[in-house]
């Protein structure tokens, strides 16, 4: 038979155990506590940084502080980020991808107003350029948030543009040809913009000697007209035939 000593000696180790055990739980919610305390501060002064941050509407991926001018079109910084980025860690919401989609719709007209520039300066290196860059626009775009029926209407207005796009790109120094192409390819985004309309000012103009007398429009940026179909030698030649 063990003494009694002995017995008291057991309860006294056996208690240390227990509240050695309960002082290295409460060290660990602690621990935990404080970190939670830690990332949610942290998630908070990274919120109120992207809060901050403004993006480009045409081109969301270019962000900055508010009033500063984007890298790609110029255009000043307005939206905010914390308002294209919402939704994000649970995947695109519908607006967002709807979103995507207008920015890519003005993408694509800035790339086309950019080509329709340089015919007007008979530049036909600059408008394979141009084209090729246009090309590109409408590759990715993001058709995803759109309906069966305006899927199908862009997929057929899209076939005929790139068509068109790709061969004034690959027809540098051709310039009657590139013109040929731009006669075809400005029906298409005058199609394009009364499918989804647009955020620019645009302006529908006509010249009657285009396409070998048959008239053609082409869509520009200003009321002055400078006519893409027959560059210096008549370059005021035509008339705005309405507003977009």
């Amino acid at each position: 038979m063990l003494p009694l000593g002995n017995d008291n000696n057991l309860n006294f180790k056996q208690m240390k155990t227990i509240l050695s055990a309960i002082a290295m739980a409460l060290i660990l919610v602690s621990c935990n506590q404080k970190t939670k305390e830690e990332s949610t501060a942290a998630d908070t002064k990274s919120t109120e940084a992207i809060s901050q941050m403004y993006a480009c509407s045409m081109h969301p991926e270019i962000t900055g502080k508010k009033g500063e001018k984007c890298s790609k079109c110029g255009m000043e910084l307005t939206v905010p980020v914390a308002a294209t980025t919402s939704g994000t860690q649970t995947g695109k919401s519908d607006a967002a991808a709807a979103n995507q989609s207008k920015a890519d719709i003005e993408d694509i007209l800035v790339s086309y107003l950019n080509l329709k520039n340089k015919l007007t300066k008979d530049d036909s290196n600059g408008a394979a350029d141009k084209g090729k860059t246009l090309l590109a626009s409408f590759n990715k775009f993001d058709f995803k948030s759109l309906d069966a029926k305006q899927k199908a209407a862009y997929l057929d207005i899209a076939d005929d543009a790139k068509e068109n796009a790709e061969h004034i790109g690959d027809n540098a120094g051709k310039l009657d040809h590139q013109r040929e192409h731009f006669v075809l390819l400005s029906k298409d985004i005058n199609d394009l913009i009364a499918l989804f309309g647009t955020k620019q000012k645009l302006y529908q103009d006509y010249c009657p000697m285009a396409d070998e007398g048959k008239g053609a429009i082409w869509i520009s940026e200003t009321k002055e007209i400078k006519n893409p179909y027959e560059g210096s030698k008549m370059l005021t030649c035509g008339s705005v035939k309405k507003e977009l």
